[in-house]
């Protein structure tokens, strides 16, 4: 199951007098991602790198901001891959000391910088969510109420008409499980509609 975060943690380290400020936060997509990148560099003018990796789904991407390629983006990414997290922004901040690291001192300080924040963080996991929409008789309607609740799932909205077309929201991995239990339930009276099928109601609660 990925996870994702519940609030920004920061770590700081110095190796032969290099600075680095890492922060791991949740974060929604590419365009939030470089926003926050952009702060972080107006906020830190003096710094030699502001350095990145985001993972979220097909907007995961990394940046290595002038430092040798794959000696900082990549290797930051790959702990938050590593963690099976989703939908955050690694971001670590170098003030250059003087003394190169060295290829191999650059993977360790960027990975730790990122791994020494993950240490403090609160995982959360990462609820996806499917919407369903079906028609159902009216003597269920009381039922399915009751029945999300153990799903956890919740009612968006519900049209009153020749039956009750409701709307869903319900966790992906409860989701076929409420469908098999509706089925059940009305024994073949339950029409699921798709996007763009009209309900036949008249009004809403």
């Amino acid at each position: 199951m990925p996870f994702t975060l519940s609030a920004p943690v920061h770590s700081e380290s110095v190796i032969k007098k290099s600075r680095f400020i890492g922060c791991v936060e949740p974060m929604a997509g590419r365009a939030a991602a470089l926003q926050r990148v952009a702060a972080l560099r107006s906020e830190h003018p003096g710094a030699t790198h502001v350095c990145w990796a985001l993972m979220a789904g097909g907007h995961s991407a990394a940046n290595d901001d002038g430092e040798p390629g794959g000696t900082a983006g990549r290797p930051m990414l790959e702990v938050l891959r590593h963690q099976d997290l989703e939908g955050v922004l690694a971001t670590v901040v170098r003030y250059y000391g003087g003394t190169p690291l060295g290829a191999g001192g650059l993977v360790r300080a960027y990975t730790d910088s990122v791994a020494q924040a993950l240490l403090q963080a609160h995982k959360v996991p990462v609820v996806r969510w499917r919407a369903l929409r079906c028609v159902l008789p009216y003597a269920l309607e009381g039922w399915l109420r009751r029945e999300l609740d153990a799903h956890g799932a919740s009612l968006v909205v519900a049209q009153h008409g020749d039956g009750v077309t409701v709307s869903l929201r319900v966790p992906e991995p409860q989701a076929d499980a409420l469908v098999a239990r509706l089925n059940d339930a009305g024994q073949g009276r339950v029409l699921w509609l798709k996007d763009g099928d009209a309900p036949s109601g008249r009004d809403e609660a």
